[in-house]
């Protein structure tokens, strides 16, 4: 009797505030879809920055003179530097660039379509280089660092400050993701207290006779908060299946050709099924708390 009442409540105070109840099942829907959509772009972000630092290099620059006194490093200081590199921890390969290869390779590879920057340049102009693959990203500061300033060495070139300028954009698509959210989940928390307050004051009279024979507070009071639950639950539903929507119709279509590629790491069913769990919880936790406190502060029923 009791949990068929409490049900019928429900029903009925979704049916008589129709409007209010829509527009509190969009406004948490847009604010968990793009909560969601943050939470993708951080995954995105994640693997695709794992790909490119397990593909990056760093290139540590021999001295002309040392170059040009031993091309093929044979001797030291540059056999010796070679060594130690290889023997860092967290070194996968060390390649040696003479300066007649880094010409070629910037000839044919580097500039091969800018002609007229390719034209300009001089075999004397290129230093040779060590080319430094590393099997734990972790350790490219620690190697850079050590190695900077080394005797023989004219500089490094870090690639990773390459992948972060490229992936800044990721983090500030992310950023301007949680920033609405944050946004709308203010006004989802305005409009769902709003909502409960209504729904109480409509029902007021109905509610007073309930207390006066002997309902206790949290009785009456169940079915509002349900209200809000029940509202939270199908937008976090609705939200959900717009990033399955997304998947498919953005990231997918839009993305496809830096997938085929490989720079940007795809956006799997997995990775929606992952976040899913964490938007119905959001959504129903925010009416939950919501709703509760504006019954508790707000509502004397």
């Amino acid at each position: 009797m009791r949990a068929s009442f409490i049900v019928s409540e429900v029903l009925n105070g979704l049916r008589r505030n129709v409007t209010m109840t829509l527009a509190m099942v969009l406004t948490t829907a847009i604010t968990l879809a793009m909560f969601g959509g943050g939470l993708l772009v951080v995954q995105m972000a994640d693997k695709s920055q794992q790909i490119f630092l397990d593909r990056v290099e760093m290139q540590i620059f021999i001295s002309d003179p040392v170059a040009d006194a031993d091309p093929e490093c044979r001797a030291a200081p540059c056999s010796t530097l070679r060594t130690q590199i290889e023997n860092e921890p967290g070194v996968d390969s060390v390649q040696y660039i003479d300066r007649a290869a880094a010409f070629s390779d910037a000839k044919t590879k580097t500039f091969a379509n800018q002609p007229d920057i390719a034209s300009m340049i001089r075999e004397d102009t290129l230093p040779a280089s060590f080319k430094v693959r590393m099997s734990d990203a972790n350790r490219f500061g620690a190697v850079l660092d050590k190695y900077r300033d080394a005797d023989g060495v004219d500089g490094v070139l870090d690639q990773r400050e390459l992948v972060k300028r490229i992936f800044s954009v990721l983090d500030g698509t992310r950023n301007a993701a949680f920033t609405v959210a944050l946004v709308l989940a203010l006004a989802a928390i305005l409009l769902i207290a709003n909502t409960v307050q209504v729904a109480a004051y409509t029902r007021r009279t109905e509610v007073g006779i309930m207390r006066l024979v002997g309902a206790t507070r949290w009785y009456t009071q169940l079915p509002f908060l349900l209200e809000a639950v029940v509202s939270a639950l199908v937008g976090s539903i609705l939200a959900i299946a717009g990033l399955f929507g997304a998947k498919v119709l953005f990231f997918d279509k839009a993305l496809s050709d830096l997938y085929g590629v490989n720079i940007l790491a795809r956006i799997t069913i997995s990775d929606v099924v992952f976040v899913s769990p964490w938007l119905l919880i959001a959504g129903v936790g925010l009416a939950t708390v919501t709703g509760y406190a504006t019954l508790r502060f707000y509502v004397r029923i």
